[in-house]
């Protein structure tokens, strides 16, 4: 026998997985919860308990207006011991309005079917993936929901204004609050574009800001493309744009091991890139001996993976076995190691130490650190390439 605290704990569950479907789906109804009426052999043995079962749904049928919470269905039972008897047999939920009562949120639920309805009015190709966004519906302020429905109009006007977020015509839209809602930002309007890109600036055609690199070059007579400066910090379409031409070029992760390089004729030196190592395809001067020196560790070789994608002739230095097993006393563990069975752009020797990170051979995620190199020793590698 499921008592009105049980149907409320079964709608509960129906409303966490699937009052998103509740919005566009009128499929979803009518919703049957059978109250199970006991056969009389039961009832027989358990007479308290089928009363206070009949009573609490007695009591719960005149606490809500007609149909409000849906329809109580009763049945009679013509039992040979206990006689004629009135009994609950279902709760029948006709609508989402009827369900939500249940569960305490029907102050939330009409200001989500509000937000979505006004929405949907005016881009009616946003009902499902705004029922997706159910949690952001109920939960913005009436200002951010307004400002929601102003920036995507503005986008729609304008849809390659090329201008950076602080520069929006909009009160109260600047780039903080664009930086908070980016995500539905970028969702709803790729979908009224109809497009795919998933970049949050080139859907709405805004302008990022610019990525920085971190560079030093260690050649001084090259230094005279920069004015004489060593160590910049450049937007890549600038850095492109520099007339130098160098015999070679080091890409390594840890900025301070960039900084602690000297002056080394024909060479420069790009810091700090992580897996961004997509910009390397836009540097024209990179068309020539490229060295990549990262950590040594699975994410490491991972990043030179992906960045030989843009360098094919990409080589490594200082990520060998050797180096490794010469500062085992130095080695710490890698958090979160690389999920990647197998990563193709690397060379034999170099799969073969990813494999031995990821199979544990000198024990669990092992990882050098590039900067706990002793520098003595990488800098006379660096110098003798």
């Amino acid at each position: 026998m499921k008592l009105p605290d049980d149907v409320q704990k079964i709608i509960e569950r129906k409303f966490q997985k699937y009052h998103q479907n509740w919005l566009t789906e009128s499929n979803s109804w009518p919703i049957n919860i059978n109250l199970n009426i006991p056969a009389e052999k039961q009832a027989l043995m358990q007479k308290e308990a089928v009363r206070s079962w009949i009573s609490a749904w007695k009591t719960w049928n005149n606490r809500y207006p007609k149909d409000s919470a849906g329809s109580l269905v009763w049945v009679e039972r013509n039992w040979r011991h206990l006689g004629t008897q009135s009994v609950p047999q279902k709760l029948m939920l006709h609508t989402a309005e009827e369900a939500v009562v249940w569960v305490y949120k029907t102050d939330e639920w009409n200001t989500v079917v509000k937000r979505h309805a006004v929405m949907v009015e005016q881009w009616p190709m946003l009902s499902d993936i705004l029922a997706k966004h159910y949690r952001f519906l109920a939960d913005c302020t009436e200002v951010d929901f307004l400002r929601l429905m102003e920036m995507i109009t503005w986008i729609g006007d304008n849809p390659h204004s090329n201008l950076y977020p602080r520069q929006i015509p909009l009160a109260g839209i600047d780039s903080k609050w664009l930086e908070t809602h980016k995500r539905i930002i970028g969702e709803l309007v790729s979908i009224i574009k109809n497009e795919t890109n998933n970049d949050f600036f080139k859907v709405c055609g805004l302008k990022a800001v610019p990525q920085l690199m971190r560079m030093r070059i260690l050649d001084p007579h090259m230094r005279k493309a920069t004015g004489g400066l060593c160590d910049i910090s450049i937007p890549w379409e600038e850095a492109a744009q520099i007339p130098i031409k160098p015999a070679c070029v080091f890409i390594v992760e840890n900025l301070q091991s960039g900084l602690a390089f000297g002056d080394l004729p024909g060479s420069v030196v790009i810091m700090g890139l992580g897996y961004g190592v997509e910009l390397l395809s836009l540097l024209p001067w990179l068309n020539t001996r490229c060295m990549y020196w990262g950590d040594i560790d699975t994410h490491g070789f991972a990043i030179l993976n992906r960045a030989r994608k843009y360098v094919p002739h990409l080589e490594s230095i200082l990520m060998d076995e050797a180096t490794l097993l010469d500062h085992r006393q130095l080695w710490v563990k890698e958090a979160k190691p690389c999920a990647s069975a197998e990563l193709p752009l690397l060379t034999h020797d170099e799969q073969k130490l990813y494999n031995a990170l990821k199979s544990h051979n000198w024990g669990q995620n092992v990882r050098l650190e590039q900067e706990r190199i002793c520098w003595d020793k990488a800098w006379n590698a660096i110098k003798t390439t």
